[in-house]
């Protein structure tokens, strides 16, 4: 299904990184739920932990955060979550898939993100898809190890601009 989709070469990627603005405090309130990844932990982690601090810096009153053995398993999580009542503000989903020789990781990748577009749609609740496919461990650590770019501060920002937005429509 998204096999067509044009990869960019390493050196492209990285002019296309933003950097990481700094959460607002008048975003207070809103629970939040985080699924991620235990796979690939040096990166995870590091996505996590900006998370969870943007969060906490924006005030929110739950953080509610679930480890998932690989990035195959956080949309199971996720789907559950969503059926959370009171539900979540937002859940966000973390995790790290590094191409190999084989076409696994393209695979778990299309199944990963197609579930989790489907949530969001049938839960009626935002569904942050941080689970990153990187074509090796320099993509990795500019995406998660970096504080000026990390994909786990922008998906906690993003997770409450879209509280924001949910609330006003």
């Amino acid at each position: 299904m998204f096999a067509n989709v044009p990869r960019l070469a390493s050196r492209e990627h990285s002019s296309m990184l933003k950097k990481v603005a700094k959460a607002s405090a008048r975003n207070r309130g809103g629970r939040f739920a985080i699924v991620a990844s235990k796979y690939n932990a040096r990166y995870v982690d590091t996505m996590l932990r900006e998370a969870t601090a943007v969060l906490k810096a924006a005030g929110s009153e739950e953080i509610k955060v679930v480890r998932v053995p690989g990035a195959f398993e956080v949309p199971v999580v996720a789907a559950r979550l969503a059926k959370n009542v009171p539900s979540y503000s937002a859940i966000i989903c973390l995790g790290v898939i590094l191409r190999g020789a084989t076409t696994h990781a393209q695979s778990i990748s299309d199944v990963v993100s197609f579930a989790l577009g489907t949530i969001a749609l049938q839960a009626d609740i935002p569904v942050i898809h941080e689970v990153l496919l990187l074509e090796n461990e320099e993509q990795a650590r500019e995406r998660c190890l970096s504080k000026q770019h990390n994909r786990g501060a922008e998906a906690a920002q993003t997770a409450l601009e879209m509280d924001r937005l949910m609330k006003a429509i």
